[in-house]
């Protein structure tokens, strides 16, 4: 190679260089903003998660301690006390509904289990959780035809609680003498995959006591 050729080509590998060092002056900056951003968004995330688990442990920390408390009053206060918002909130009150309905309390718990089962800005799950539970608290106070209209949403295909409300409206029909009906509801239960073994086993039972015949499920 001549030294002519020679120094052409040191001339152009330098102004490559040149070149490189000049776009790396000019946009470098993007290239280490990508990858503070990087960095610092699995930071992010993991803070995030570690916020989110603590603050789950603290939550049931706080409903354990109220639970531990004794007497009715004094646990539903400190349930009452415990700091949460939305979906938690909801949980912490369906547990202070039940200690009330469990202590005898069963206005201030029927109260509390209304208004969650009001509260559109809740889950579709917590509302229809609440108004279970308030079917169940409410018993035979409440009109066949009023319990059977607020449980018949719930058991409609795809519903979470299904297999209770099924069950539930089988003791309506019971109660109010159509035997055939409740029999009907009952074998829905027993083929619903979603039913417990507990659950199962009460249907059988009350298809038994009603004349059925396990047979025909």
């Amino acid at each position: 190679m001549s030294n002519p050729e020679s120094f052409i080509e040191e001339v152009t590998e330098e102004v490559r260089r040149e070149r490189l060092f000049g776009l790396f002056r000019r946009y470098g900056w993007i290239a280490v903003v990508a990858v503070l951003l990087l960095v610092g968004g699995t930071a992010y995330n993991e803070w995030q998660k570690t916020r989110a688990r603590n603050s789950a442990q603290a939550l049931g920390d706080g409903i354990m301690a109220a639970l531990d408390q004794p007497g009715t009053a004094a646990r539903v206060a400190a349930l009452d006390a415990v700091a949460v918002t939305g979906d938690a909130a909801a949980l912490v009150a369906l547990l202070a509904a039940g200690e009330q309905i469990d202590a005898g309390e069963t206005e201030a718990g029927v109260a509390r289990l209304q208004a969650l089962a009001d509260a559109t800005d809740l889950p579709l799950l917590y509302r229809q959780l609440a108004t279970l539970k308030l079917i169940l608290a409410q018993g035979i106070t409440v009109a066949a035809d009023e319990r059977r209209a607020a449980l018949e949403p719930l058991s409609a295909p795809g519903q979470p609680f299904r297999p209770l409300a099924l069950e539930q409206l089988a003791l309506i029909e019971a109660e109010t003498g159509a035997a055939d009906a409740a029999l009907e509801l009952l074998r829905e239960v027993l083929n619903d995959a979603q039913a417990s073994p507990g659950l199962r086993q009460r249907a059988s039972q009350l298809i038994v006591a009603l004349g059925g015949s396990l047979g025909d499920a």
